[in-house]
Formats: C-alpha cells, structure tokens, sequence
C-alpha cells in the first residue's frame, strides 16, 4: 500500500474526521503491549523498529549493524517478519532456494549478510535462531519494535528525517503506530536519517525523554556515480521511491523519467515490459533499487541497473557505547 497524502499534512479534514479511529488504534497496541508477557531469547536481542507505518530505514540500519557487530567479531543473526513473502516460517533464508514470493525482499537483503529467518511468530523465530551449533550470540531484529512477543535487550527507533512523525496522528488518520511518547519510552535512542527537515529533534516527547538521537546518513553505492550524466529511467516499489528518485538527481544522474510502485510490489513480466518500453522511448537506462531488485523476475532482469545504498553513521563512537552495555550481562 501506499501512505496516504493527508498522513504527511497537519490539518487535513480527512486526519481530523479519522482521528477517533486512530485514539482506538493507539490504545489497542497499548493493551497489546501491556497483556503480554514477552520471551526472552537466550542471547541479546537488538530490535530495530519505527514509529510510523512504512518505511523509515529499518532495513539499511539493521544491516549496517550487523556489519558493525559481525566486524567487532559477533556472530549475527538476522529476524524478520518477512513480510510480502508466503512463508510463515520459522524458516531459515536460503537466497539460492528461496525468492521474495518466499520469505519477502527485506530477508534477502539480510541473508547477504548474515544468517537469515523469517518468522510470523517473532518469538518461535528468535528460538529457532538461537539453537544448533552455529547459532548466533546476538540477534537482529529487522522491525517488530511494537511486537510484544520477545523480549528485546536494546531498541532502536529509526526516524526519516524528511517524513518526521508525518501528520503526529495515529492509524488511519496519520502514519503513527503509537504515540511517539511511548515509542520513546522503549528505545535506547533514536536514529535520525538524513537532515532534519520535519524538525524531529524540536518534538516535546524528545525533549521530555531525553532520548539519545544517532545521525545516519544514506549514501548511494560507488556504481551509481558510474551512471553520473547519463540519462536514466528510475522506478521503485519501496515506501517512499521519491527518496529513491531524489537521491539519484542528487547524485547528479540525468532522470528521464520515473515510476513508483506500492510498497513491496510484485513486478511481474507486463509490469518490467512496460518499463523497458518507456525506457527504451525516452532514451534511457532502466535503474531500480537493490530492494526491487529481488522482486523482479529472473528472466526479465537483463538490461535493469541496480542501484545500492549504504548507511553511514556520523558519530560510530556514540553508536557502540549504546549497543556495547548488552553484551556485559
């Protein structure tokens, strides 16, 4: 799906009309929190996770982490939902069987990294993750922030700098999960993607929580400078592709045209025959994301550049001093 315009906007009629709606939403995942009593794994647990209905970055700091930790000399385990994919699990990733039908886009993107589950049920994933002889001495969690089913050791709540907390409203009247106030309570810190364009850092559940905020920036990957005058046609499947898009012109690419697509979105072989032909007509090389990528069908994927990202962190110091404390337990 993709997010509504009036969940980015203050004063919409339409948030004001919902916002009934979005109370019951927040008190729901409230009492959901409250009810039940969370598993915990037999290794510390690092969740990953964000406030707002689609994508904030989850998936870039996950696995810039998990690089981290796998470079310190951890052993990672990676746990996702899996969402877009048909597997239930608990079931471990394996990029040479599986495809994003399978266990969705996001875990293959994970199992490049490190070993990789998906799992509906959060807690039967992170048990089967931390069993048999190669298991992992920290688990990752790739969302799941407001899933009460595990116990997490260390929460990081992940914030687009552009979107912000959108319109401040809760489900179906604004792009919120639960206030920011309580997310807050449960993170360790915050992650602020890129500059501060929605002024996240002057919201008053900041101020009051004195919740510490990590500066991360995403950068495209070395092949995109590669592309660097060219004329490209850029289409996208993800929460937000206008980021996507925005990056590449930033980048200095000579954009032709684009296509977004809603989040997670199933290409299929009219789809990418419709974008080779607008490609084709407007003179330009076809480009998508990494996270596309995976969903497009083998066959049709010749002749399609795919454009990495990668995260860096502004201050690496101040991110291990709040992942270190976890390990001394």
């Amino acid at each position: 799906m993709r997010a509504p315009d009036f969940w980015s906007r203050n004063g919409s009629p339409w948030g004001m009309a919902l916002a009934p709606l979005g109370w019951a939403y927040g008190l729901s995942t409230r009492l959901r929190l409250m009810r039940i009593n969370p598993w915990r794994a037999p290794v510390p647990v690092i969740c990953i996770g964000n406030v707002v209905a689609g994508g904030a970055g989850k998936t870039p700091v996950a696995l810039s982490l998990g690089r981290r930790l796998i470079g310190q000399g951890r052993k990672v385990h990676f746990l996702s939902r899996g969402f877009g994919g048909l597997a239930l699990g608990p079931l471990r990733v394996d990029p040479e069987k599986h495809s994003a039908r399978d266990v969705g886009d996001e875990p293959l993107l994970l199992a490049r990294v490190g070993p990789t589950w998906v799992s509906a049920e959060r807690a039967a994933g992170a048990l089967e993750a931390s069993g048999g002889p190669d298991g992992p001495d920290v688990i990752i969690m790739d969302d799941g922030f407001q899933n009460p089913g595990v116990f997490k050791d260390l929460s990081l709540l992940v914030v687009d700098g552009d979107y912000g907390f959108g319109n401040g409203q809760m489900i179906p009247a604004g792009p919120l999960r639960e206030p920011v106030a309580a997310a807050l309570a449960r993170a360790a810190a915050m992650v602020l993607i890129g500059e501060d364009a929605a002024g996240v850092n002057n919201h008053p559940a900041l101020q009051e929580k004195d919740t510490p905020v990590l500066r991360a920036n995403i950068k495209p990957n070395p092949e995109t400078a590669g592309l660097k005058g060219k004329p490209v046609f850029a289409f996208a499947g993800i929460a937000r592709p206008e980021k996507f898009f925005k990056s590449l012109k930033e980048t200095g690419l000579d954009i032709k045209g684009t296509r977004s697509f809603a989040d997670h979105h199933p290409f299929d072989p009219a789809d990418l025959e419709a974008l080779k032909a607008a490609a084709a007509e407007a003179g330009a090389a076809l480009v998508t994301t990494e996270k596309d990528a995976v969903r497009l069908p083998a066959a049709d994927r010749e002749g399609i550049e795919v454009l990495g990202i990668s995260l860096e962190w502004r201050d690496e110091t101040a991110l291990d001093s709040i992942v270190a404390p976890i390990f001394k337990n």
